[in-house]
């Protein structure tokens, strides 16, 4: 344990902007952001010796990135598929890499066009990228259970059964990231406020979900850019604690896990934080991952913040805002700023142990936390200092 700690930062980030609605490809944005988190670091892209993709495709491609970016010797390459754990766990990789001497500038990078590609992509191809392509296809798609948001509705409904967990939760964390959106100059719901009665009077598109629980389809690419400690940047560096990866049981087969419930981040989380050697008390902020508001609750649970079932008590009363005691995705996360498979999480992560989070910065903050969530349950978790 701890062989990373310290021995890897997160010098540059980049972003494009966020729409819905785009002619650029998805290799387009994704290395447009990575050329973003060169100029952002202050370096050379052709110095770049490293690229790690966090995405479900394989494009860009090695080559892809070699000619945009100028790179004259890449010495490793890598794809990582874990859904929306992809981000986290790429920069844990990453940062695994420089430890290793394998490589010193490591782009980690990730996009899609969630807008514009879901009107034109084939139920097909979507099915052949998914875990556990038979299992889907030959058991869970006969019943109905086609998309995410059924797959989630499944287990938040045996949560709420179970726990007997108060589901205004959900509206909780819905609100409090519309309102931290609006101090996001790059948010697509900047200057759409929410309030309780939209909330409430908004669909149920899968029970328990309103359409104000469920993530954002936006076109969009991030990156950042890990290195190797002491190598000279323009910006205070972000030092990469510690992190892990973890994995639900029988991760790809909801029917067959012993525990529905189960995720993949109670099994990762005490391993970074004993890794980076801190506790949850030291947390200033965090950025978790929100594809819905249903798997935050269960992520503050799994990290530790609360018991199973505590997650809509533990978010009440201005605790997860700006100015409470653990503000959590400050950006405005998947709900409200833009779904990048995670990688947001991590670019915000930086720019508030940068100080440079503006209008939405956390007061003193050196320790911050992020985490991805992928598939069924995968998790991913990362401690960030400065």
């Amino acid at each position: 344990m701890g062989s990373i700690v310290d021995k890897a930062v997160i010098a540059g980030i980049g972003e494009t902007k966020y729409v819905r609605g785009t002619d650029k490809s998805e290799s387009q944005l994704i290395l447009e952001a990575a050329q973003l988190a060169c100029i952002d670091a202050g370096i050379d892209s052709e110095s770049v010796d490293g690229v790690i993709m966090a995405v479900k495709k394989d494009k860009p491609s090695n080559e892809d990135f070699i000619g945009a970016l100028g790179i004259r010797d890449l010495k490793y390459h890598s794809h990582v598929h874990i859904g929306g754990a992809s981000a986290v766990s790429g920069v844990i990789q990453a940062a695994g890499i420089i430890a290793a001497g394998l490589a010193e500038r490591v782009i980690v990078a990730t996009g899609w066009n969630g807008y514009s590609g879901s009107v034109k992509s084939d139920p097909t191809e979507r099915l052949a990228r998914m875990p556990a392509t038979e299992i889907r296809r030959d058991l869970e798609f006969p019943a109905g259970l086609l998309v995410p948001i059924q797959w989630y509705s499944t287990q938040a409904t045996r949560y709420f059964y179970e726990t007997k967990a108060d589901p205004q939760g959900m509206e909780t964390i819905a609100l409090t990231t519309r309102k931290h959106a609006q101090l996001n100059p790059n948010a697509v719901m900047r200057e759409k406020p929410l309030t309780s009665e939209q909330y409430r009077s908004s669909p149920i598109l899968a029970s328990p979900f309103h359409l104000y629980d469920i993530s954002l389809q936006t076109d969009g690419a991030a990156a950042v850019l890990v290195t190797k400690s002491g190598i000279s940047t323009q910006h205070k560096p972000v030092y990469i604690a510690g992190g892990a990866e973890g994995h639900a049981d029988v991760p790809d087969d909801l029917t067959s896990r012993p525990d529905i419930l189960n995720i993949g981040l109670s099994k990762a989380a005490p391993r970074a934080l004993e890794m980076a050697g801190i506790t949850l008390n030291e947390i200033d902020f965090a950025e978790i991952y929100d594809c819905f508001t249903f798997t935050v609750l269960r992520q503050l649970e799994a990290i530790g913040f609360c018991g199973r079932g505590e997650g809509p008590e533990f978010v009440k009363n201005g605790r997860i805002a700006l100015g409470g005691e653990m503000p959590i995705n400050t950006h405005g996360g998947l709900l409200s700023q833009a779904h990048v498979l995670g990688m947001n999480h991590v670019v915000e992560t930086v720019r508030q142990l940068r100080g440079d989070a503006g209008e939405a910065q956390v007061g003193n903050a050196h320790i911050g936390l992020v985490t991805g969530y992928g598939d069924f349950g995968d998790g991913a978790i990362g401690i960030l200092h400065n």
